[in-house]
């Protein structure tokens, strides 16, 4: 069976790995107090260029977004997101299990428009607040869920839309280096530390076998994050384990040569699929693609390789998608394309 199902199913890079073996055996501070957690804090500001920063490690990233709204919204204040965003879909309610309602607006290939923050802004400010929530933080992702990237002018627009309505950005990182590493982006790390008030870097999804490191910016919401991640149970007693793999993932760009690696691989299977006469239900550049085959291929394609089922496009198609990873080999992409070929006929 062929595994494209998604980007976290292999364990961790081998550096990584051999990271932790080093340390394995040494005593350290619990719940990221350690030296590696601060080493690895250390790096991160490094590469975005926010020396002020906090930076907090945390186990994954539903936990790193629960941990966000909880920490920077008041009670009555809410989260926008697409409604593509996985805020929305993918975290069985963990937002709104806070307390805080995630007020969805249309996506336009995934990504969250300044002209939908306006329009629920103001859908939501009709001079009886009291009996609405707020909206108050704007949640994007980069790579989007359907694997599209913003570019600079777009997250330019999206803060300026944020200081004019007194919103704070906030942006889920989980594929961040996918993102940096795709053709047509034009985003650097530090673009990030100044157009967001906090941001996490993904590691789940990019060669470790857990983690996130959010980091935040905005001086206003660094108090009493701690207090949060250990109420919502996402402080981790061995944090050293969290800040060894960072420290690695760190070490020489590791965390972009994984991602340029997954990215490559992906836009091998697309053009293959699209020299093979295949249609697509987006572009993406970056690590996930979303093909679309008649149902009876789809079922085919189900007896050898692992995806995730996306959408009905009609009465007789669907589109699937298909995730490459950092340990992707270029021969598994091969065979696919052969296999499919076959489907095809």
């Amino acid at each position: 069976m062929l595994h494209f199902q998604n980007d976290y199913s292999e364990g961790a890079h081998p550096r990584v790995l051999e990271a932790l073996k080093d340390v394995n055996l040494t005593p350290t501070t619990g719940y990221g107090c350690d030296e590696h957690c601060k080493a690895a804090a250390d790096r991160l500001k490094e590469v975005f260029a926010c020396p002020d920063a906090d930076v907090h490690f945390l186990v994954g990233g539903t936990q790193t977004n629960l941990t966000a709204a909880a920490a920077f919204l008041h009670p009555w204040e809410a989260m926008i997101a697409a409604d593509t965003g996985h805020v929305c879909v993918h975290e069985t309610g963990a937002i709104e299990a806070t307390g805080h309602k995630v007020c969805a607006v249309p996506a336009v290939n995934g990504k969250v428009t300044p002209e939908a923050v306006r329009k629920l802004v103001a859908e939501h400010r009709t001079g009886v607040e009291e009996h609405m929530v707020l909206p108050r933080l704007l949640y994007v992702s980069d790579s989007t869920e359907l694997g599209t990237i913003y570019v600079k002018k777009e997250l330019e627009a999206l803060r300026a839309v944020c200081d004019e309505l007194g919103l704070l950005l906030y942006l889920d990182g989980a594929r961040m280096a996918a993102a940096l590493t795709a053709e047509g982006n034009d985003l650097k790390p530090e673009d990030f530390a100044q157009l967001c008030d906090a941001f996490y870097v993904g590691g789940t999804k990019n060669a470790l076998l857990f983690g996130e490191a959010l980091v935040i910016v905005n001086d206003d919401l660094k108090p009493f994050v701690r207090n949060v991640i250990k109420q919502r149970g996402g402080m981790l007693a061995k944090g050293w384990l969290l800040g060894v793999q960072f420290e690695a993932l760190f070490r020489d760009d590791l965390w972009l040569e994984t991602a340029e690696h997954a990215n490559e691989q992906a836009q091998k299977l697309s053009k293959g699929l699209s020299d093979l006469g295949v249609k697509f239900y987006i572009d993406s550049p970056t690590n996930q693609i979303f093909p679309i085959f008649t149902d009876e291929q789809v079922e085919k394609l189900k007896k050898f390789v692992a995806f995730d089922f996306i959408a009905k496009v009609d009465d007789t198609h669907s589109a699937v998608r298909f995730v490459t990873s950092w340990a992707t080999p270029e021969e598994n992409v091969d065979f696919l394309l052969l296999a499919i070929q076959r489907v095809l006929k």
